[in-house]
């Protein structure tokens, strides 16, 4: 990790969060107590960031600097709300076109799925709070600069995500090799939400179970399964098919 890439210290935390940094998450030492400290632990809530309790030795091997005991994470980009993009995108008059990450963790397999997501013109990601690669340099990095240009809300869990998109219209598309159909036959052209699950889990198996609709992907060799960024593009483009007919 960067240094660029982190804030160590409380009072810097709190100053950061004050300036509108954009922060992935701040990790906070796991006995750390104090006044100072419920004061970061009641603004970072405020602000709906990410904290997680660490062991100390944690917190040393991202630096040795006097960190008191707390290192807020930095964010290349900030990140958005279902609550806000969802209205948004009707009102533009859009059919959107969504990918959910349930469970990805590799930063570079985030990055490659961002980056076939903004070549075929999906409209936003989402990524659960937890168990899941976020917006790090390495994530943009691996996108070659598309998270720049793709938001990503971040929701508390993929499950209450799914819920909220089934709620506003949107149609559910898990991809999993365990689906009945051809992903050739699911219908992208209504708004449509595609779920990619773990690397190596697949999606979970409630989520599976709020999809409106499993997608397989034909595999013809030795291997199980493709790569979570390979299927994405194969899924993404399909959906490009159907929507524009042809590609020009």
């Amino acid at each position: 990790m960067e240094r660029s890439d982190y804030i160590f210290g409380i009072r810097a935390i709190l100053e950061a969060m004050e300036a509108g940094k954009s922060i992935d998450k701040v990790l906070i030492r796991r006995e750390l107590g104090g006044e100072l400290a419920k004061e970061l632990l009641d603004k970072v809530r405020a602000y709906d960031i990410v904290v997680q309790r660490v062991p100390l030795e944690k917190l040393n091997r991202i630096t040795m600097k006097n960190h008191q005991g707390a290192i807020a994470i930095l964010s290349p980009v900030g990140y958005q709300r279902l609550d806000n993009i969802i209205p948004a995108l009707y009102e533009e008059g859009k059919t959107p076109l969504a990918v959910v990450l349930d469970g990805v963790t590799d930063a570079r397999n985030f990055g490659a799925i961002a980056r076939t997501a903004d070549c075929a013109g999906v409209d936003f990601m989402v990524i659960p709070e937890r168990n899941s690669a976020s917006v790090t340099s390495d994530a943009v990095k691996a996108s070659a600069g598309a998270l720049f240009y793709v938001p990503v809300c971040r929701e508390r869990d993929t499950l209450t995500a799914v819920r909220k998109l089934k709620e506003n219209g949107y149609l559910i598309v898990g991809a999993s090799e365990k689906g009945a159909e051809n992903y050739v036959n699911a219908d992208y052209t209504v708004p449509v939400a595609i779920v990619m699950g773990a690397e190596d889990t697949g999606i979970s198996p409630e989520v599976l179970r709020a999809c409106d609709a499993l997608a397989a992907i034909p595999i013809l060799g030795n291997i199980g399964s493709l790569n979570v960024s390979v299927a994405a593009g194969v899924i993404l483009y399909e959906a490009v098919r159907q929507r524009n007919g042809k590609i020009e």
